[in-house]
Protein backbone atom coordinates (compact mmCIF):
# COMPACT_ATOMS: atom_id res chain seq x y z
CA UNK A 1 0.00 0.00 0.00
CA UNK A 2 3.06 2.47 0.85
CA UNK A 3 4.30 1.57 -2.66
CA UNK A 4 0.92 2.78 -4.44
CA UNK A 5 0.60 5.62 -2.00
CA UNK A 6 4.03 6.75 -3.37
CA UNK A 7 3.32 6.01 -6.86
CA UNK A 8 0.16 7.93 -6.76
CA UNK A 9 2.35 10.70 -5.49
CA UNK A 10 4.66 10.29 -8.40
CA UNK A 11 1.95 10.48 -11.23
CA UNK A 12 0.20 13.90 -9.59
CA UNK A 13 3.91 15.32 -9.28
CA UNK A 14 4.38 14.77 -12.70
CA UNK A 15 1.02 16.33 -13.72
CA UNK A 16 1.24 19.18 -11.57
CA UNK A 17 4.33 20.06 -13.50
CA UNK A 18 2.70 20.16 -16.99
CA UNK A 19 3.19 16.45 -17.73
CA UNK A 20 -0.44 14.94 -19.76
CA UNK A 21 -0.57 11.24 -20.13
CA UNK A 22 0.30 11.29 -23.31
CA UNK A 23 4.05 12.79 -22.43
CA UNK A 24 4.46 11.15 -18.95
CA UNK A 25 4.01 7.49 -20.96
CA UNK A 26 3.08 6.31 -17.39
CA UNK A 27 0.75 3.77 -15.95
CA UNK A 28 0.82 1.11 -13.03
CA UNK A 29 1.69 -2.41 -13.06
CA UNK A 30 1.30 -5.13 -10.32
CA UNK A 31 4.80 -7.01 -10.31
CA UNK A 32 5.00 -9.40 -7.57
CA UNK A 33 2.50 -8.10 -6.22
CA UNK A 34 3.39 -4.62 -5.82
CA UNK A 35 1.88 -1.89 -7.75
CA UNK A 36 4.90 -0.20 -9.38
CA UNK A 37 4.63 2.49 -12.37
CA UNK A 38 5.98 1.90 -15.89
CA UNK A 39 7.71 4.58 -17.72
CA UNK A 40 7.98 3.45 -21.38
CA UNK A 41 10.79 5.08 -23.88
CA UNK A 42 10.17 4.35 -27.69
CA UNK A 43 13.06 3.33 -29.74
CA UNK A 44 11.24 4.85 -32.54
CA UNK A 45 11.17 7.79 -31.05
CA UNK A 46 15.10 8.36 -32.02
CA UNK A 47 17.82 7.65 -34.23
CA UNK A 48 21.35 8.56 -32.11
CA UNK A 49 21.94 9.13 -28.29
CA UNK A 50 21.23 12.14 -28.29
CA UNK A 51 17.76 11.67 -28.73
CA UNK A 52 17.69 8.65 -26.54
CA UNK A 53 18.61 11.53 -23.81
CA UNK A 54 15.75 13.55 -25.09
CA UNK A 55 13.31 11.19 -24.93
CA UNK A 56 14.49 9.60 -21.26
CA UNK A 57 14.07 12.86 -20.21
CA UNK A 58 10.42 13.50 -21.01
CA UNK A 59 10.00 11.16 -17.64
CA UNK A 60 12.01 12.95 -15.68
CA UNK A 61 9.85 15.71 -13.23
CA UNK A 62 11.98 18.86 -12.86
CA UNK A 63 15.27 17.56 -14.50
CA UNK A 64 16.83 17.06 -18.06
CA UNK A 65 19.18 14.55 -18.92
CA UNK A 66 22.11 15.52 -21.44
CA UNK A 67 23.66 11.91 -22.00
CA UNK A 68 25.73 11.88 -19.77
CA UNK A 69 26.10 7.89 -18.05
CA UNK A 70 27.48 8.90 -14.74
CA UNK A 71 24.21 11.08 -14.00
CA UNK A 72 22.09 8.58 -15.66
CA UNK A 73 23.45 5.84 -13.22
CA UNK A 74 22.40 8.71 -10.43
CA UNK A 75 18.88 9.45 -12.13
CA UNK A 76 17.84 5.60 -11.72
CA UNK A 77 18.90 6.06 -8.33
CA UNK A 78 15.48 8.33 -7.78
CA UNK A 79 15.21 11.61 -7.16
CA UNK A 80 15.73 13.33 -10.45
CA UNK A 81 12.12 12.90 -11.56
CA UNK A 82 11.65 9.03 -11.31
CA UNK A 83 10.22 7.10 -9.15
CA UNK A 84 12.30 6.66 -5.86
CA UNK A 85 10.57 3.32 -4.34
CA UNK A 86 11.16 1.01 -7.77
CA UNK A 87 8.94 1.36 -11.41
CA UNK A 88 9.94 -0.82 -14.73
CA UNK A 89 11.34 1.17 -17.90
CA UNK A 90 9.95 -0.42 -20.67
CA UNK A 91 11.75 0.24 -23.93
CA UNK A 92 9.90 -0.35 -26.92
CA UNK A 93 11.18 -1.17 -30.32
CA UNK A 94 14.68 -2.46 -28.37
CA UNK A 95 15.76 -3.59 -31.46
CA UNK A 96 15.49 -0.48 -33.35
CA UNK A 97 17.84 1.50 -30.55
CA UNK A 98 20.47 -1.49 -30.47
CA UNK A 99 21.44 -0.62 -34.29
CA UNK A 100 21.20 3.21 -33.94
CA UNK A 101 23.28 2.69 -30.69
CA UNK A 102 25.64 0.22 -31.73
CA UNK A 103 28.90 0.63 -32.79
CA UNK A 104 29.24 3.78 -34.66
CA UNK A 105 27.27 5.38 -32.17
CA UNK A 106 29.63 4.31 -29.71
CA UNK A 107 32.84 5.74 -31.65
CA UNK A 108 31.06 8.66 -32.20
CA UNK A 109 30.93 8.91 -28.24
CA UNK A 110 33.69 7.95 -27.61
CA UNK A 111 35.35 10.33 -29.67
CA UNK A 112 33.57 13.41 -27.91
CA UNK A 113 35.01 11.83 -24.73
CA UNK A 114 38.43 11.60 -26.16
CA UNK A 115 38.07 15.55 -26.76
CA UNK A 116 37.36 16.39 -23.07
CA UNK A 117 38.63 13.47 -21.18
CA UNK A 118 41.78 14.11 -18.31
CA UNK A 119 45.42 13.42 -20.53
CA UNK A 120 45.53 9.99 -18.59
CA UNK A 121 42.32 8.66 -19.71
CA UNK A 122 43.07 8.99 -23.32
CA UNK A 123 44.72 5.91 -24.19
CA UNK A 124 41.82 4.09 -22.39
CA UNK A 125 39.44 6.18 -24.74
CA UNK A 126 41.44 5.22 -28.14
CA UNK A 127 41.56 1.14 -26.70
CA UNK A 128 37.94 1.57 -26.62
CA UNK A 129 37.49 3.50 -30.14
CA UNK A 130 39.71 0.99 -31.75
CA UNK A 131 37.69 -2.05 -29.99
CA UNK A 132 34.41 -0.46 -31.09
CA UNK A 133 35.83 -0.09 -34.96
CA UNK A 134 36.00 -3.56 -34.95
CA UNK A 135 33.02 -3.98 -34.07
CA UNK A 136 33.88 -5.57 -30.81
CA UNK A 137 33.33 -5.14 -27.02
CA UNK A 138 30.08 -3.13 -25.85
CA UNK A 139 28.07 -0.73 -27.26
CA UNK A 140 26.21 2.14 -26.81
CA UNK A 141 23.51 0.22 -25.88
CA UNK A 142 24.72 -2.41 -24.22
CA UNK A 143 26.38 0.13 -21.91
CA UNK A 144 23.10 1.38 -21.20
CA UNK A 145 21.31 -1.37 -20.71
CA UNK A 146 23.91 -2.45 -18.33
CA UNK A 147 23.63 0.65 -15.99
CA UNK A 148 20.03 0.36 -15.87
CA UNK A 149 20.28 -3.71 -15.39
CA UNK A 150 22.71 -2.68 -12.26
CA UNK A 151 19.39 -0.93 -10.59
CA UNK A 152 17.24 -3.99 -10.67
CA UNK A 153 17.43 -7.33 -9.39
CA UNK A 154 20.69 -9.33 -8.71
CA UNK A 155 22.41 -5.81 -9.42
CA UNK A 156 24.98 -4.17 -7.45
CA UNK A 157 22.00 -1.31 -6.92
CA UNK A 158 19.00 -3.83 -6.98
CA UNK A 159 17.74 -1.85 -3.91
CA UNK A 160 16.30 0.92 -6.49
CA UNK A 161 13.82 -2.06 -7.96
CA UNK A 162 14.24 -0.55 -11.28
CA UNK A 163 12.94 -3.28 -13.49
CA UNK A 164 13.94 -3.50 -17.90
CA UNK A 165 11.69 -4.35 -20.26
CA UNK A 166 13.35 -4.41 -23.78
CA UNK A 167 10.34 -5.06 -26.07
Amino acid sequence: MQRLVRTARYLRQMSEHGADAATLHTWLVEKDGIDLPVLVVDGASFVDFDGFAREFSKLLCRYTWRGNLDAFNDILRGGFGTPEDGWVLQWQNSELSRTALGYEATIRRLEQILVTCHPSNRSVIRDRIATARRGEGPTLFDEIVEIIREHGAGGGESEDGVVLELA
